[in-house]
């Protein structure tokens, strides 16, 4: 496991590097209060045990800073951000803790369509809209050229073997196979089980599914493994259209993606704001614990500008514009460039803006410096 204390520009230069080639798992902590408020960390390398003490004393590399300072904070246990308890406090002294918001940053999520037929289309264009990054494997020019007209990514045609031979599976890679026949699903399914993934489907009837399945098995792939793929694909709606077929992929991927422990994240959009170098002063805020019904979890993220432009949400309504009234008062003032702050939206409030949630959350705004 390597951990790094970093300043903060460096801390978003090298978690956008971290993003880009890393296949582990990358977390970041920011300490919440006490003489290192806002101090980051990047922790990669797959963290099953949280550092300890000594491993943050290690880098206490600030002149004049002496080993016991830079060990007033530490985790005592991983915490995912699978629930609301991400925070952790570990006795810095002997009246005091220092509370850590520890976060588990998944990269954007990759959707991979084998197959670039009429399903491929509408799973395309749901794909993009729900965040995912799409590339589409086809061999046949001209459905190539249609998933590049749907808004895919990126598109490769060449033979479905070739193609996946350059794809690179992790935690973040969602496959669907979709292509016009067991022969091309066998290919495909073959590649991608010996990948890691987050998720694969297959489209087929279940005597197509049961064909490519003896046949992957009597090549020495595993039944526990043949059993864990989505066939037939998609979520039980009744769907005929392309369309209704494309919704059930996609709700049955958002269920095995929410079903799971989750993480936050930085978008492109919000991770390339953050690192401009426009002259623009910046704030972004950080939802880091929630109760209630709050419109967005926990490792939500809203970057909001000087003249009150926004990249990203952290739910909308009155809680979103108490905060970015209070990041606009640091920016105007400069006299913060770290808080805590809380946002209450009792239900009344919700009903008076029209929402049907209702919450506390406490958000972490940090200054852009």
């Amino acid at each position: 496991m390597k951990r790094e204390r970093l300043d903060q520009k460096e801390f978003y230069i090298r978690l956008a590097e971290a993003l880009d080639g890393s296949s582990g798992d990358i977390w970041t902590e920011t300490v919440l209060s006490g003489s290192h408020a806002g101090e980051k960390y990047l922790v990669r390398g797959g963290a099953e045990m949280a550092p300890s003490v000594e491993e943050v004393a290690d880098h206490a590399d600030s002149p004049g800073e002496s080993a016991a300072d830079s060990a007033d904070f530490s985790v005592e246990t991983e915490k995912d951000l699978s629930g609301e308890n991400v925070k952790d406090a570990v006795p810095a002294g002997d009246d005091s803790s220092a509370p850590v918001f520890r976060e588990r940053i998944g990269k954007t999520p990759r959707l991979i369509i084998c197959g670039g037929g009429h399903v491929s289309m509408p799973v395309i264009r749901m794909g993009k809209m729900l965040g995912f990054t799409v590339t589409v494997l086809e061999d046949r020019p001209k459905f190539s050229d249609n998933a590049r007209a749907a808004g895919a990514d990126t598109v490769i045609c060449e033979p479905f073997e070739d193609a996946l031979a350059g794809i690179r599976g992790d935690s973040d890679s969602w496959f669907v196979i979709v292509t016009r026949g067991h022969r091309y699903d066998t290919i495909c399914l073959e590649s991608i089980l010996k990948k890691t993934c987050a998720y694969v489907g297959m489209m087929g009837s279940r005597r197509r599914v049961a064909i490519v399945k003896d046949q992957l098995a009597a090549k020495g792939i595993s039944r526990e493994l043949l059993d864990g793929v989505h066939t037939p694909i998609g979520l039980k709606i009744g769907a005929e259209t392309p369309e209704e077929i494309a919704v059930s992929i996609m709700a049955e991927i958002i269920q095995v993606k929410h079903s799971g422990s989750k993480c936050g994240g930085y978008p492109e959009a919000l991770l390339s704001a953050i690192l401009a170098d426009d002259g623009r002063q910046k704030v972004l805020a950080t939802i880091i614990s929630r109760k209630g019904s709050a419109p967005r979890g926990t490792g939500a993220k809203m970057l909001i500008f000087e003249d009150g432009a926004t990249v990203d949400t952290i739910g909308g309504g009155c809680v979103e514009s108490e905060i970015i009234q209070k990041a606009l008062l640091m920016m105007r003032t400069g006299e913060k460039d770290f808080q805590i702050c809380e946002a209450d939206l009792t239900m009344e409030a919700a009903e008076d803006e029209g929402m049907v949630c209702g919450g506390i959350v406490e958000v972490m705004l940090e200054r852009m410096v």
